[in-house]
């Protein structure tokens, strides 16, 4: 088992790497969409990565751009809108947007790894979560960690949180022998496998974190070389747009579970 720390939260119970299927496996133009996620699910996936933001009227949106022009046919800054003009958006032209709640019914042996996108989807998210008693399913995580950390204060230990930035940063620091702050309550650090160039994922980056207790969970990768080396390296996740060739590199190594 690569876990590094499968005990300590049970979002965290699995047997060996986790695969998750980034916005449901966004490869096929579909993402965070019903469809994308069942077909997921139908390759094997119980792991899902997702993001939401909260309308002007307080519903919480499974998607991942603040506006809907990107990906659908429909135009606006999603905090903007009242839900009522939001579900009439249709991503590739065909598939609604979902609720995150209606994700959560529909989908209830899924984990969901969330991606808090800004700050008016923080309340309704931990509401959310306490209400459907989602505690063991959702890991919150955000490019802020001031957002995140706000999130794991007013939800309390039981809610899983990764680290944002600057507690990516500061692991990195501490891999390199460097004292830096961290916050306490984590249980995994979510990163790019480098960026602007600086390679952030390496064995010392991994050692550290396990030594803390925390898994690695590194993003967005698609070509089955980078999952292969990053295996070797002992990450405990891996987010992939391309769930079929996520699970061949898994399979073939004994590690789909």
């Amino acid at each position: 088992m690569t876990a590094a720390n499968s005990g300590r939260h049970p979002y965290l119970d699995h047997p060996s790497t986790i695969p998750f299927a980034h916005r449901g496996g966004a490869a096929d133009g579909v993402e965070n969409t019903a469809a994308a996620f069942r077909r997921a699910a139908g390759t094997g996936y119980r792991y899902f990565e997702t993001d939401v933001h909260a309308t002007a009227d307080g519903r919480l949106v499974a998607f991942h751009d603040a506006t809907l022009d990107r990906v659908t046919d429909s135009h606006g800054r999603i905090a903007k809108l009242p839900w009522s003009e939001v579900r009439r958006a249709r991503v590739a032209g065909s598939e609604p947007l979902p609720l995150f709640e209606e994700l959560l019914e529909e989908f209830p042996d899924a984990r969901w790894n969330v991606d808090l996108k800004a700050e008016p989807a923080l309340v309704p998210l931990v509401d959310l979560i306490r209400r459907t008693d989602a505690w063991d399913r959702v890991c919150v995580g955000s490019f802020s960690e001031a957002r995140v950390a706000r999130a794991h204060r007013l939800a309390g230990p039981r809610l899983a949180t990764s680290y944002g930035v600057r507690g990516v940063l500061g692991l990195r620091l501490r891999s390199y022998g460097i004292p830096a702050a961290l916050r306490a309550g984590a249980v995994c650090a979510q990163v790019p496998e480098s960026q602007n160039g600086i390679r952030l994922v390496d064995r010392r980056f991994v050692r550290t974190a396990h030594a803390r207790g925390l898994q690695v969970h590194v993003w967005t990768v698609n070509e089955p070389e980078r999952m292969a080396a990053l295996l070797d390296l002992g990450v405990d996740g891996i987010m992939t747009d391309h769930i079929e060739t996520l699970r061949t590199v898994l399979s073939e190594r004994g590690a789909w579970a």
